[in-house]
């Protein structure tokens, strides 16, 4: 894709109309309908779902389950780790979902009974629903790597979950002597963000070149290709020179264990790497919700009908975000948004008894070398066959050529995205 076909393209993708990705038009439009939804979760995916179904039908009884007060952004958490950002800048309460109508409860999610239709939450309360989304994000496979549990998580950090574990990842980063070595490990597909753990290693080396030039980074990662490749070990070089050294699976990158004593991590080939500080983002499944409700298949991770995103195992249960399994579609924040408006549209259909209209199905992502290094990968998204595939010809990433200016452009873009997309999310 060329430069110039590539900027129309983002401009088009940021401008597409409610009703064109909500499958809303008015020659769709019915008679209102009253009904309960109950949303669980309340991120990038399950707030949007509970704010556009209200735009659509304010009739509804839309209910958002979210434990936390506050939302705290993974895109872009990266920032806070070099130095540049701040947790309080992507943070965000729901008091906006609350004046558009929506009911926002702060509990955890017990239980889910898809026959009797109910959501009862820690507190005791049950909620009825005529349809449910369910947007649990993601949990860890504790174990998968040995030694590695949430216990231990607490001294060495995944923070793969942004908040406390970012101000823990940053703050080892601060305590690192010059000269020493930061090690991440990278585990297998799926898992939520695909390019985040290159884009960290990139912001950590940010930080590390401005305080502590002496030390070095290494990635372990269980795969031999990532999302971005090129542009990455591009920006890497041009930026850091050598400190990044990825080690790829079949260079004996993929961990089995780690000894947390000494914050080594031991491959599956038996190396051991040692670090100063470690970051272990484990492998990854479905939030737990999804597993007691019944909502996972053998894999850990949630079937639907892509048109829809109902889930094929329970009927009347939308799964939405990284929990689901998206075909194509990666695991990102952009992908959890755009999912949440197809299954508010197709909720809605249901609900006036006619068959969803077809859905826009987009993504865009960005990454961050630098303060002002952003680069890209965007596509769009169509069903096939029953699989939601990428358009072919559509999206693509950043030119390998482009020029200062234009990543400095594309950095902006970056910061300009969460600022559009949680504005649209929390009102």
């Amino acid at each position: 894709m060329s430069n110039s076909n590539r900027r129309n393209f983002l401009k088009a993708i940021g401008g597409v109309s409610v009703a064109s990705v909500m499958g809303l038009g008015s020659s769709r439009a019915g008679a209102a309908v009253k009904a309960k939804v109950v949303i669980v979760g309340g991120g990038y995916g399950g707030a949007i779902a509970a704010r556009y179904l209200k735009m659509a039908e304010p009739g509804l009884e839309v209910v958002l389950i979210e434990k936390n007060k506050q939302y705290v952004s993974c895109p872009l958490s990266n920032t806070v780790l070099a130095g540049f950002g701040k947790l309080e800048d992507l943070t965000f309460g729901y008091d906006g979902l609350a004046r558009h109508g929506v009911t926002v409860v702060h509990d955890t999610v017990e239980s889910i009974d898809p026959q009797a239709r109910k959501v009862k939450i820690g507190g005791g309360k049950t909620f009825d629903y005529d349809r449910a989304i369910v947007a649990p994000g993601v949990d860890f496979k504790w174990g998968a790597v040995k030694g590695y549990d949430e216990a231990t998580s607490l001294t060495i950090p995944h923070a793969w979950k942004a908040g406390p574990q970012t101000t823990l990842l940053a703050n080892q980063l601060k305590s690192m002597k010059d000269g020493g070595v930061v090690i991440i490990t990278v585990p297998d597909n799926p898992f939520r963000c695909p390019p985040g753990p290159y884009e960290r290693a990139a912001l950590v080396a940010h930080y590390l070149k401005q305080h502590k030039p002496r030390s070095k980074i290494i990635i372990l990662d269980a795969k031999d290709k990532f999302s971005k490749q090129g542009l990455f070990t591009q920006g890497w070089k041009q930026t850091y020179g050598d400190m990044i050294e990825w080690v790829a699976a079949a260079k004996g990158g993929e961990i089995d264990a780690i000894d947390a004593a000494t914050r080594t991590a031991i491959s599956v080939v038996g190396t051991k790497y040692q670090a100063d500080v470690l970051n272990v983002i484990p492998p990854q499944h479905a939030g737990q919700i999804a597993h007691t409700a019944g909502l996972v298949n053998p894999k850990g991770w949630c079937p639907n009908n892509p048109v829809t995103f109902e889930s094929t195992l329970q009927k009347n249960i939308y799964v939405i975000g990284d929990a689901s399994v998206g075909g194509a579609m990666p695991k990102s924040g952009y992908g959890a948004n755009t999912q949440g408006k197809v299954a508010a549209a197709a909720i809605i259909a249901s609900l006036r008894g006619v068959e969803p209209d077809e859905s826009a199905y987009l993504n865009t992502c960005y990454s961050l070398i630098a303060p002002d290094y952003g680069i890209s990968v965007a596509g769009i998204y169509q069903v096939k066959d029953g699989q939601l595939i990428e358009v072919p010809g559509s999206g693509g990433v950043s030119p390998m050529d482009a020029s200062a200016a234009y990543r400095k452009v594309e950095a902006a873009h970056a910061h300009s995205w969460l600022r559009n997309i949680t504005a649209e999310m929390f009102g």
